[in-house]
């Protein structure tokens, strides 16, 4: 079955270090492709599109571990999703991690507009009151964090959006899947990023969906694209992501660094695996 749920290749280890972690600002744990815990000083925890799915073999072929299993999550206040696709709106990873912890669901209307197709109520046993729509424009207060959510530059998308998560001492940004355009500009103006997350990957054949016919695919920015959008937003370090997880469509991170150097932003890449802690 498509984006099933195959089971954990780590065990647990890795929800139960976040829960035992102590920050003294906000940390970030990379969970592969475009997925993140955070969480703050004052125990605020976060997830962000969060994907233990397999893929859709052979079109979608998941290249790295699943780090955990969905019940494993029990201690989270909000789940974010950025857009629709499958790796961030997920009811074999969501929808258990909701009905275990009551943590609320914030994501735009077409992603929760899946929620409702895939009938995550009666599936996963998901209150329809956790569920909330949030668009560009909005401000939302979870626990110690300010998260604002910003408009996103994703041409395979049908409404994405993408997050700033403000700490008293850090401000953490997640592009989703987006590309370098306007929107990040005014992301750039906005705000002073720490730390951001953008997705990088390469090109490559694929198969179609509906004819399964191999098909030239460009899901991501490449290494010119996300200096560009990492440049517009103005981030202090950048973290690319979703490069390691389909097969055809991986990438070189450290590829970025040519890219960046004559920018004034980034002014460091920072490469994570998944499983990798950072301090924002």
């Amino acid at each position: 079955m498509a984006h099933e749920f195959p089971g954990s290749d780590w065990g647990d280890w890795l929800p139960r270090e976040v829960e035992s972690a102590d920050p003294d600002g906000l940390d970030v744990w990379y969970l592969g492709c475009n997925g993140f815990f955070l969480k703050a000083a004052d125990g605020t925890t976060l997830l962000v599109d969060p994907y233990l799915g397999n893929g859709d073999p052979p079109r979608t072929v998941r290249m790295v571990p699943v780090p955990f299993a969905p019940t494993d999550v029990t201690g989270v206040d909000a789940v974010f999703a950025t857009h629709e696709h499958s790796d961030h709106v997920h009811g074999p990873t969501q929808g258990p991690i909701l009905a275990e912890t009551g943590a609320d669901y914030l994501a735009p209307d077409d992603s929760l507009a899946v929620v409702e197709e895939e009938g995550w109520t009666d599936e996963y046993g998901v209150d329809a009151d956790q569920l909330r729509e949030v668009g560009e424009g909005d401000t939302v207060e979870v626990g110690s964090l300010t998260v604002h959510v910003e408009a996103a530059n994703d041409p395979d998308a049908s409404h994405p959006v993408s997050y700033v998560f403000e700490h008293d001492s850090e401000t953490f940004f997640h592009g989703g899947d987006a590309r370098p355009g306007e929107t990040f500009e005014r992301v750039g103006d906005r705000y002073e990023v720490d730390l951001g997350a953008l997705a990088f990957g390469s090109s490559g054949m694929i198969l179609d969906k509906e004819t399964r016919e191999p098909t030239y695919t460009r899901w991501y920015s490449d290494e010119n694209d996300v200096a560009e959008a990492a440049a517009q937003v103005g981030m202090e370090r950048l973290v690319p992501t979703h490069w390691d997880i389909w097969k055809g469509l991986t990438a070189d991170p450290t590829a970025v660094w040519p890219h960046v150097r004559s920018f004034e932003a980034p002014r460091t890449v920072e490469l994570l695996e998944i499983g990798d802690r950072t301090t924002v």
